[in-house]
Formats: C-alpha cells, structure tokens, sequence
C-alpha cells in the first residue's frame, strides 16, 4: 500500500452537495482511508469542497489542456493540500511535465483510459485496445514525473510490470463480488485488485448507496485484511 496509510480504501463522494459529503464521510469514519472529490462536488462547492477533510483528499479533476493552462491550474489547486490530484495523459508529454513542475507536495496521477471505455468504445475513438494503451500511457507518465496513474482493475498487473512501486497505482471500478457493475466496463472485486498490485481502490456506489454504507465498507476492508 501507499505511504498515505494502510486503509486503501477511498470512497466516492460523488453527491452534489458538500454537506452531504461530509455527513457521509463522518460516518464511515475510519473504515475508509480517503475522499475523493470530483468533478460533480468541486463544481457545486468550489474549493472549500476540497478542504477541511479528516481524511486524505483525492481531488479527481483530470485535467487536461494546454500545458501552460494545466500548470497554472496545479498552482493554484497546490493551497488546498490534497494528497492526490488528477491529469489526464491523453493531454501528453509537454502537459504532464508541467503539471508535475507545479505539484508542491500534491501527488499527480496520469488517468489513462476511463473503466467504462471497453476496446469498442477506444475502437471507435481510434485507440488502440486497453492492455496496449494502458501500459504505454502509464511509462509515459512515469518518464514525465507523474506520481502514478489511475487505471481499471484489469490494467493493474501490466502497469505494476513496468512500473514498480513506489509509484502509485489507484483503481476505480472495483465491485465486491456479486454487485452491479454500473457502467464500469473493466472491474474486479477490491480484493483481487490489491493482488495484482494496487495501492488504494477508489470505491463509490457499493459502498455509498448502500443500505448501510458503514457496514458496506467494514465489509469490503475485512475482505482486505
């Protein structure tokens, strides 16, 4: 597991309203090891939406512009102290060089290809299938100062091949076994994606629209243990 603690675990607070979050959040408590805050939630709430968390903060922004646009936004992102930040690598070489020139101490992890795209959807996007891409973007990452990079459960094993700890692998898309995938294309259960050789699991609707999202997530950390 990563340096940011033992629980891998960090739940989804995809919920438009930051008190809502934050209610959340206090229940589950110490069963999850982080937040992440996305686009739907920094969007209603704006920077405060990313600050005074008792949790390490994963801001899920993916960024991806010009790099003198990505390296400016870093910046100004650097004063709310978030453990984690997404770019995109699809933005390239020169984005991700700049978006790593401004991090402070936030860590900067490259999205390669989002679970829900299947080789259809790169297919028709003119990408190459998911386990050549995949790998490719992440060693492009590595080589331009990236953290690590977020890619689907399946992706895992190749991206840990060619990039040894410590840079970061976290994973969405995760699905305790016998729930819904939702639209995640590429999944695995939480546990099989710390086998191959994840560092934190990023885990939203399994545990938050869940009847009892406490036990929910009790369920899936002493599926880790």
């Amino acid at each position: 597991m990563s340096e940011m603690g033992n629980n891998p675990i960090i739940v989804a607070l995809d919920v438009p309203f930051l008190a809502e979050a934050r209610a959340l959040a206090s229940k589950l408590g110490d069963v999850i090891g982080g937040v992440k805050v996305g686009l739907e939630l920094f969007s209603a709430e704006g920077p405060a939406a990313a600050t005074n968390w008792d949790h390490d903060v994963f801001l899920d922004l993916k960024l991806h512009d010009i790099p003198t646009t990505v390296e400016r936004a870093v910046g100004i992102l650097a004063p709310l102290k978030a453990q984690l930040l997404t770019v995109h690598a699809l933005g390239g070489r020169a984005m991700l060089e700049a978006a790593n020139q401004a991090k402070d101490r936030t860590k900067i992890l490259a999205v390669t290809i989002l679970t829900n795209l299947d080789d259809h959807a790169l297919k028709e996007l003119d990408l190459p299938p998911a386990k050549h891409a995949v790998p490719h973007l992440a060693e492009l990452a590595k080589d331009a100062g990236c953290d690590g990079v977020i890619c689907a459960p399946t992706d895992i094993e190749a991206v840990r091949h060619i990039c040894p700890q410590p840079f970061l692998i976290v994973t969405p898309g995760v699905r305790p076994a016998g729930s819904s995938q939702d639209d995640q294309a590429r999944t695995k259960t939480p546990r099989e994606a710390m086998d191959a050789g994840a560092d934190r699991l990023v885990i939203g609707r399994p545990i938050t629209r869940a009847p009892d999202p406490r036990k929910a997530a009790e369920d899936i950390l002493e599926g880790l243990l």
